[in-house]
């Protein structure tokens, strides 16, 4: 079938969330479900309700979590991959789009998928020497100073350069780079914040819906 939306993508930046949008689910908070006290619901519940920033909220939950690198990362695998994620990135860097991933959680498990594929990432990172939780693209562009990636900030530069910024997303990290994206691809708690607010968004369930939405019978 055809795409739906009309798109030189030779032109166009997508740019995706990693939790809940490449994985099934969210990895980080599988990680605190798992492993850390109860207290990592409470600055959720905060991040969620606007009363803290999404650098507070993840440097919080990360000092609850055992410092054991290699038991985070064997937690961190057992969550899916969306298994049309290759084909999507495949197909789009086939049609001349770039690809890159914008991720505000704690970051190393974006950097294994990531690297497999060769997809660039913005994300929070570990220095594992320390056990320290980085943050490299923080809100380098964003008013409100608060987020560990500033996802606002790569949008931007892509309309700066004259592209098309398409964003995929599902939470609460994406709203502030929302309002900036050409075109939205929402769902889940993105989407519900959407429609309160009046935002536009083309609603998916998995990366499939995205990739016949932008690429259609491009196969």
């Amino acid at each position: 079938m055809p795409s739906r939306l009309d798109l030189d993508l030779s032109r166009t930046s997508v740019f995706l969330d990693f939790d809940g949008t490449v994985t099934a689910h969210d990895t980080g908070v599988y990680l605190c479900e798992r492993l850390a006290p109860p207290e990592w619901k409470e600055l959720d519940a905060q991040y969620a309700a606007g009363l803290i920033g999404s650098r507070e909220c993840v440097l919080s939950e990360w000092d609850l979590l055992p410092r054991d690198a290699d038991r985070l990362r064997a937690l961190a695998r057992e969550v899916a991959i969306d298994p049309d994620f290759p084909r999507l990135v495949e197909a789009l860097r086939r049609e001349g789009a770039e690809v890159t991933v914008v991720s505000d959680g704690f970051g190393f498990y974006a950097e294994e998928v990531c690297a497999r594929l060769g997809v660039a990432l913005l994300a929070n990172t570990v220095d594992w020497s320390t056990f320290r939780l980085e943050f490299p693209h923080e809100d380098r562009c964003c008013a409100c100073s608060t987020c560990g990636t500033c996802k606002q900030a790569p949008i931007k530069d892509a309309r700066y350069a004259g592209r098309t910024a398409v964003l995929v997303g599902d939470g609460t990290s994406d709203r502030k780079a929302a309002l900036l994206a050409d075109v939205l691809f929402a769902k889940g708690n993105l989407a519900q914040w959407c429609e309160v607010s009046g935002i536009a968004y083309v609603p998916f369930v998995n990366l499939g819906d995205v990739f016949e939405e932008l690429l259609g019978d491009h196969q």
